[in-house]
Order: C-alpha cells, then structure tokens, then sequence
C-alpha cells in the first residue's frame, strides 16, 4: 500500500510521499513514489502514483522517455499548453498502460490498477492540482476540496481535514502532513518512512524546495511524540463521561 498526498496553498503547491512497497510481510521494499520535470522558467510538474508497482513505473517511464526523446515528444508533459492538457496526457497514458494488462486478461479494476496525483504550474496559467483514476478520467482540486489522497488515506485524513488552511505557509503544511503521515504508519504497516517532499512556490515555474524525511529524523519524532502526547491531554480535558446506574 501507499500514502501519497498532494496540498493546494495560496502560496502553492506541497506534495508528500512515502516509499515503501510490499508483497507480504516478509517482502518490504523501498521505491520513489514522486516524479518531477520542469522547464525551469517555463513549467514545474509533480507528479505522485499509488497502486500496482508495475503499473505506476511504466506510466513513469513512458512520461519520461516522451520528455527526453525528440521524435517522441508530442505528446510529452513538456510540450503541452497547460496543467489541464498535462493531465488529459497523464490519464491517457495511464489507461494505455492498464490496457495492455487488459490484453492478457486484466482489468483497470484488479491487481494491476494504479492511483495518481498530478500538479504544477505552466507559464500562462495558475498552479493546479489533479486526481487521476485507473479509469483514465480526473478531478481537479478547488476551495471545497483543496487536497488529494490516495493510497490508505483514511487514517491520516482527520487531521487533514480539521487543520487545513488555505493560507497556512509551506512550514505549517509540512508539520500537518507530518502528523498526518505519522497517524497512517502507526494504524497500517504498509505505509512507512522515509517520505519524500516538494514545497513548489506558486508562479516560480520550477522545481521549489525538495527533500526526504527519515524515520529516525530528529524533528519528526519531535512531531511523533509530540501529537502522541498533545492527544493524550486533549482527551483528559474532555468533560468525563458518566455511566448511570447499574440496572
């Protein structure tokens, strides 16, 4: 399983995601699960995949190799004109990819199905945000729904929920997508560390500040123990519930 989440600010965009990939308990492995290419001063686009491994690293190469090689580059995600045709691209090639799995008797809908998370900015438009299904069809971040999970979002999304703010700077959305990673690893042992990042700056047009949390990283375990302990208050301050009598 996954965990990958993709935040839309006012001062632009933040992604995070873990790494880890699992076929059973006895085989855990570690894989970047974030692409980005950019064109510094022209365009900046992340993108962050949940599914069958398989899958999401041929969406990854085709995208790569149709950025890098010349006669394949229409289409290619540094060409098209804007995020909505990025993610028209993105979705085709998604589909294209679950299809061939079709072909020898697989479905978009079994094993081999994959989740995606597609945002950026190109020169001439605002920085945006997408959810990409197996299907080949996608939504679009906006005020009601400013962010975007996928994977096994819902251990981590109450917090998402209660704490977001549009305006909260790139260093309040780490610290709340922290807390929000760290409440998923402790429920599902699919999910684990190190998370990757990137905080992109709205209207930058390239790629901004990127990094990898650890485990054993001296701030997110202040983070970890941290919220552990600031529930454990909150619950003692709560009003105390009173049973009646026995019957």
């Amino acid at each position: 399983m996954t965990y990958c989440v993709g935040m839309m600010l006012k001062q632009g965009l933040v992604f995070m995601s873990d790494t880890r990939t699992n076929a059973g308990l006895d085989n855990i492995s570690t894989f970047r699960k974030m692409a980005i290419w950019e064109a510094p001063g022209e365009r900046s686009i992340t993108l962050m995949s949940a599914g069958n491994l398989a899958t999401t690293q041929a969406v990854v190469s085709l995208l790569d190799e149709r950025s890098k090689s010349q006669e394949e580059r229409a289409p290619s995600l540094l060409a098209v004109p804007s995020m909505f045709q990025a993610a028209r691209m993105v979705a085709e090639v998604l589909r294209e990819v679950i299809e061939k799995h079709a072909a020898t008797g697989q479905r978009a809908d079994s094993t081999f199905n994959a989740t995606l998370i597609l945002g950026g900015q190109i020169k001439g438009g605002p920085h945006r945000l997408f959810l990409i299904y197996p299907e080949g069809n996608f939504i679009e971040a906006a005020e009601d729904t400013p962010f975007f999970q996928i994977g096994e979002t819902k251990y981590g999304r109450p917090i998402l929920v209660r704490a977001y703010e549009p305006d909260m700077s790139f260093e309040a959305a780490m610290k709340l997508l922290l807390v929000s990673f760290d409440s998923t690893l402790k429920a599902n042992l699919t999910v684990g560390a190190p998370f990757d990042f990137h905080c992109y700056d709205a209207d930058s047009l390239k790629t901004g500040r990127t990094g990898r949390v650890a485990s054993d990283d001296a701030y997110f375990q202040k983070v970890s123990e941290g919220w552990g302990e600031a529930l454990r208050d909150a619950l003692d301050m709560l009003p105390e519930f009173t049973l009646g009598p026995t019957p």
